[in-house]
């Protein structure tokens, strides 16, 4: 194991308990560490933003980052256990793999999946990833980011298959589409013999937290039949988007 990480996130959890700020000679003796070793994590600690250190008093205490991280984790468990019912009945009306799936940068993670019965069906796995740009609930949540931070998202973009958008130009009219229409299409663009649909998913503060989307094998999502899907996606959508706060 590594020995640092580990005397790193022991001086963490000793701050957390702490209902004082603590200092690097208390700390070195209750860690049984040496006062050098003490102040280098502190202050690698405060770099990072999960300690602060008072300086005059030569003290240190926990900020809220670890809370603002549980928060994130609480929430994701929190949306997952709402959005069972609504993928449920999702997954009866299209019979295809269904998807939630929240925004981590310039990738989406899947926090939830229901499979297809059907025994020819998109794989994806809880835990899984995928290039946001590329994937329906990807685009489906990148379309509610800020302009300006597109760019540094997506200094380039990866072509996975001949369909996959190729230019940053190109990623904007995808996503004013997307707003405009309250859908996103994956039309083969990580997998070419995978497409799908999505919709995102607002909360209280009216601010995107995830998506929910359905995929399958293309010669079965024809365009015709996504756009049949459309409705029942985006109302699934609505409804989940409702029991997280959001009243628009």
């Amino acid at each position: 194991m590594e020995k640092t990480l580990i005397k790193g996130l022991d001086v963490l959890e000793a701050l957390a308990l702490s209902e004082q700020p603590r200092g690097v000679t208390e700390l070195a003796g209750e860690l049984g560490l040496t006062k050098s070793n003490v102040h280098r994590l502190l202050q690698t600690l405060v770099h990072r933003g999960f300690a602060r250190q008072d300086s005059e008093a030569e003290r240190y205490s926990c900020t809220l980052r670890l809370w603002e991280l549980g928060a994130m984790i609480a929430e994701r468990v929190e949306l997952a256990q709402v959005a069972q019912s609504f993928m449920r009945e999702l997954s009866e009306q299209t019979q295809e793999t269904i998807h939630l799936s929240i925004l981590d940068g310039a990738e989406v993670l899947y926090v939830a999946k229901i499979d297809s019965p059907q025994p020819v069906r998109a794989y994806t796995k809880v835990g899984g990833r995928a290039p946001a740009q590329c994937v329906a609930t990807g685009k489906a949540q990148l379309a509610y980011v800020p302009d300006e931070q597109l760019e540094p998202l997506f200094p380039r973009l990866e072509k996975y298959t001949p369909r996959s958008l190729s230019s940053l130009s190109a990623l904007r009219t995808e996503l004013a589409k997307v707003r405009t229409q309250g859908y996103a299409v994956n039309r083969g663009e990580w997998r070419e013999t995978v497409c799908g649909l999505a919709s995102p998913i607002f909360d209280a503060s009216r601010k995107v937290v995830a998506a929910i989307g359905i995929s399958g094998p293309i010669d079965r999502l024809t365009p015709a039949v996504l756009r049949d899907f459309a409705p029942r996606v985006q109302a699934g959508a609505r409804s989940l988007s409702r029991e997280m706060g959001y009243a628009g």
